[in-house]
């Protein structure tokens, strides 16, 4: 999904945290790639990727079940989007995978700049990176369907991002509130059957036993490391007197937990007990 910049350096900072380093580019485009310990115990590479061009950050990793998890940020429309890519159950009547998508907005200083992500690189790109700061979960009750062919109104980054997931973009209704006060238009979005005037009994996938039965879906993931801010040093001259210059990144950890509503169980299989 990534594709690699060849980017031409003219200064360096050296960074002691993290054994990152700035480095000033005139590109557009980089890409940095990460090791990382996920809350199981196993080791993933995340990619990340920065265009400054089009002010977006794009982080992609595998989760330790093999599913495929994408996130962008769009910081021109203030938009964040998720997309998992789940493997499906083959032998209980599932396509190779499933494809979701979860859209929000993008709260400012949740990450670091675009264009301060583009400078990013790392010294030991062998080393296994643990997050400083762990942060708490995101309960998000997605109960608005995108309609794929008008989600362009939010980002330009959705249809590529959700195409496979075309009948599976969700969003929630107090997001949606912002955006049609923004001047979206209203066919974007779609509501989903919430009460049980809709849904008699509407119960949460893990406890419904029939496969084609409507149900509540849950789905969760973490975003195990990201630059989420910068940090600044001093330089002081001869009079005494400083001036800041970035020299460094505090990295995050951040998790998710999505609710939507399923036509049927047998697209929630995951959400089961055990």
């Amino acid at each position: 999904m990534f594709g690699s910049c060849v980017l031409p350096v003219s200064a360096r900072i050296n960074s002691f945290l993290w054994a990152l380093i700035f480095l000033t580019t005139f590109g557009l485009c980089s890409e940095l790639k990460v090791r990382v310990r996920l809350a199981d115990g196993q080791i993933t590479e995340e990619v990340l990727e920065a265009d400054s061009e089009k002010d977006s950050i794009t982080l992609e990793f595998k989760q330790g079940d093999g599913t495929l998890i994408t996130f962008v940020a769009d910081f021109k429309q203030d938009v964040k989007i998720f997309r998992a890519l789940i493997l499906g159950e083959l032998e209980r009547g599932q396509s190779q995978y499933q494809a979701l998508c979860f859209i929000s907005r993008l709260n400012h200083n949740e990450f670091i700049p675009s264009e301060s992500m583009a400078r990013l690189r790392q010294k030991n790109p062998r080393a296994i990176r643990m997050a400083e700061e762990r942060r708490g979960l995101d309960q998000l009750t997605m109960n608005v369907a995108l309609n794929l062919s008008r989600a362009w109104q939010l980002s330009s980054h959705i249809y590529n991002m959700c195409s496979e997931a075309r009948e599976a973009i969700y969003t929630r209704e107090r997001d949606v509130q912002h955006w049609l006060e923004r001047g979206v238009e209203g066919s974007v979005f779609e509501t989903l059957p919430q009460s049980v005037d809709v849904v008699p009994v509407l119960l949460s996938c893990r406890s419904t036993r029939d496969l084609w039965q409507p149900c509540s879906c849950s789905f969760s993931l973490r975003l195990e490391w990201y630059p989420c801010l910068l940090k600044y040093c001093r330089n002081r001259d001869t009079t005494g007197k400083g001036s800041p210059y970035k020299c460094g990144i505090k990295s995050c950890s951040k998790g998710y937990h999505f609710t939507y509503y399923v036509p049927h169980k047998q697209l929630c299989l995951w959400d089961e007990e055990t």
